[in-house]
């Protein structure tokens, strides 16, 4: 049996202040590109490949002994990918809204011992910048994954049950075990997808009486879920549901980065 890729969302202290890459963000967030243009992933990669990200990275890579400091190493691979998440517009119903939204960009990082990290790139008050180092490749993995499966489609993450999808025209077809059981292995409709997500979030939007409460604006998977995930326990009644979280996962400061880095292990056969 194949268990689900535990994940962590991403929480960021830029500057002395919290960004939230999630959808029920704080009061005043920096509104991220509707698209990931050329112009947007080069100013996302110059990010990723700055002389200070790499050398967080090198302290990241050497954080449990795996790989020295000095020879880590790490450089970056490949493409610079745009990552999108359910669009609380979609789970709203508002007419003409995408089914998903772009979060942040991705870029692959690899140590010199082999070690695979995710840069999560965004516009902030100070600019484009590194806001989270996730260890694995998941958002690469299911890029490519959704580009065989739908070719031209819409790679995007659910990231209240940790689900993949990819999404063409009137079709949403999973790419992982969460995915598969939130709408089974062939997929289901746009319309039904939809129908489902209204089901599952449409009463804890930004601005509803649960996100009055206080719950975290609302939009948001129980932390007590997540964790549960990863002990493989029945998660206890929360009243308060938070994510990002990043207690799931276990989290690393590196001092004199300003991120606050997560780390997420996936248990494969």
């Amino acid at each position: 049996m194949t268990a689900a890729p535990l994940r962590a969302a991403a929480v960021a202290v830029l500057a002395g202040a919290c960004l939230l890459l999630s959808p029920q963000a704080q009061a005043s967030p920096v509104p991220q590109p509707p698209v990931a243009g050329a112009d947007v992933r080069q100013a996302a990669r110059q990010a990723a490949v700055a002389p200070d990200t790499l050398a967080t990275l090198a302290r990241f890579f050497a954080r449990e002994g795996k790989v020295g400091l000095t020879e880590a190493k790490p450089r970056i691979e490949g493409e610079t990918i745009p990552v999108n998440h359910l669009s609380p517009d979609f789970v709203a119903g508002k007419a003409g809204a995408p089914v998903a939204r772009l979060e942040f960009l991705a870029s692959e990082a690899v140590s010199s011992d082999g070690q695979r990290a995710a840069l999560w790139t965004a516009r902030t008050p100070a600019g484009w910048q590194v806001v989270n180092i996730a260890t694995g490749d998941d958002e690469f993995r299911y890029a490519g994954l959704g580009a065989e499966k739908l070719p031209g489609g819409t790679v995007f993450r659910e990231p209240q049950i940790d689900a993949w999808y990819v999404a063409r025209g009137d079709r949403v077809l999973p790419l992982d075990e969460d995915a598969a059981r939130a709408v089974g292995a062939t997929g289901t409709s746009l319309a039904g997808y939809r129908a489902r997500v209204a089901k599952a979030y449409g009463d804890k939007l930004p601005g509803s009486a649960y996100a009055r409460d206080g719950r975290a604006g609302g939009y948001a998977e129980p932390a007590a879920a997540t964790a549960a995930r990863s002990t493989g326990s029945s998660p206890s009644p929360a009243s308060s549901p938070v994510l990002p979280t990043a207690g799931a996962a276990g989290a690393l400061a590196l001092a004199g980065f300003g991120i606050l880095l997560l780390r997420r292990r996936a248990v494969r056969p």
